[in-house]
C-alpha cells in the first residue's frame, strides 16, 4: 500500500492535469480497501458549466453509482485541497470512510481571496462530517506546500 502522501501526489497529477484542460486545479481519487485507485477525477468547471463540478463531487457522485455504501465505507477520498461544505456532504452521503487532502481550506482562501469562480468557505469538512450519523475519519492538511504549488498563478 501506499503512504497518504504518495495518493495526495497523485490528486495533485490530477489536478495538473484538470488545469491544462481549462478547468480549475483540483483533482479527487478514491482509493479501495486495499489500496488500489479505483476512479479519479479532475474539476469539470469549464467543461460543463457547471459551477458544483468539483472533483470531489464529480467523484463522489460516480463512487455512489458505481459501488455500494457498504464498500465505500472502507474505501478513501483523497483530495488536493480540503473538501468544501458541498464536497464534505457528497463524501458523507455517498458513504465513504475516509477524507484525506492536501491544502487546507482556509489556506486555499488566503490563496484565492475572494475570486468569483471559487468564493471558498473558511468551513473545515471535520465540522460538516462530525455533523452527521455516521463517523468520517479525517486526515489533513497534508503537502500543503506541493498542494498550494499546483493553484500557482491560476487564481489572477
Amino acid at each position: 500500500m501506499k503512504s497518504h502522501e504518495d495518493y495526495i501526489r497523485l490528486t495533485l497529477d490530477v489536478a495538473r492535469e484538470s488545469r491544462a484542460l481549462g478547468n480549475h486545479p483540483f483533482g479527487a481519487v478514491l482509493v479501495g480497501p486495499d489500496g488500489a485507485v479505483l476512479m479519479r477525477a479532475g474539476n469539470e468547471h469549464g467543461d460543463a458549466g457547471d459551477r458544483t463540478a468539483h472533483a470531489e463531487r464529480v467523484l463522489m457522485t460516480r463512487a455512489s453509482v458505481a459501488y455500494p455504501a457498504a464498500f465505500l465505507a472502507g474505501c478513501t477520498l483523497y483530495a488536493n485541497a480540503e473538501p468544501c461544505a458541498m464536497c464534505a456532504g457528497a463524501a458523507y452521503w455517498t458513504g465513504v470512510g475516509r477524507v484525506v487532502y492536501g491544502l487546507s481550506e482556509r489556506e486555499m482562501k488566503t490563496l484565492i481571496g475572494p475570486h468569483p469562480e471559487n468564493l471558498t468557505m473558511d468551513l473545515p469538512c471535520r465540522i460538516v462530517l462530525a455533523a452527521g450519523q455516521r463517523r468520517v475519519e479525517v486526515v489533513g492538511p497534508l503537502l500543503e506546500e506541493e498542494s498550494r504549488a499546483v493553484h500557482e498563478g491560476f487564481w489572477r
